[in-house]
């Protein structure tokens, strides 16, 4: 397995450097704003910017350590630029997290601690999939989606691309989400979201109502 290294170097980074050290991963180091190079986070140096990242693209392996929340735009344009580079995006299951041997987990994809990925489940490239959320059977993750801390999607959910399902959310059986939604902190989804926007509440509504 090629030496490992992120891109971001915030504290959705450090969450990843735990998982990563938990699986065992060799870690060459992080790539993030060029008046940082030479600095550390926990313990690891910042070795460039993410325009090194073809001077690294036959050597290692790539995962974006960017967060997530409003959008996902700056993690999709990293990890388009990890494809155009010709390199690796890495998969990241934490020692503690759970994945069943019969689900689906996208390339540049972390699974943090606790986490669970059920049985048919299909979680789609450059995914933050955060500690201790809950992904049940069947559910279909879109790409570059983030499932934030404690989330709960319920089996055959479908969660559309660049979208965040908040800390503590839940998403009922069946349930389908547009593309590019943002669904709030412990907001529970009971019915399709068909528009892209911004949903809170129990049950979940538009943010302008």
């Amino acid at each position: 397995m090629k030496p490992l290294i992120l891109i971001g170097g915030g504290g959705h980074c450090m969450s990843v450097l735990e998982a990563a050290e938990s699986a065992g991963r060799e870690i060459r180091g992080i790539l993030d704003r060029a008046e940082l190079i030479g600095t550390e986070v926990s313990g690891y140096r910042i070795i460039g910017t993410d325009d090194d990242i073809p001077r690294y693209a036959t050597e290692c392996e790539f995962i974006v350590t960017v967060g997530s929340i409003k959008s996902a735009e700056k993690r999709r344009l990293l990890f388009d630029k990890i494809l155009r580079a010709g390199a690796a995006p890495a998969v990241i299951i934490a020692s503690m997290a759970y994945v069943s041997k019969r689900a689906h987990i996208g390339p540049g994809t972390v699974v943090l601690h606790h986490a669970t990925i059920n049985a048919g489940a299909s979680v789609g490239e450059n995914c933050i999939i955060n500690t201790a959320a809950n992904v049940e059977h069947n559910v279909t993750v879109g790409a570059h989606t983030h499932i934030s801390t404690g989330a709960m999607v319920n089996g055959d959910a479908r969660i559309g691309s660049c979208s965040f399902i908040g800390s503590g959310a839940v998403i009922a059986n069946g349930i389908s989400i547009a593309s590019g939604s943002v669904i709030g902190a412990a907001a529970a989804v009971i019915t399709d979201i068909t528009l892209p926007g911004t949903y809170i509440g129990i049950p979940a509504r538009p943010l302008s109502e």
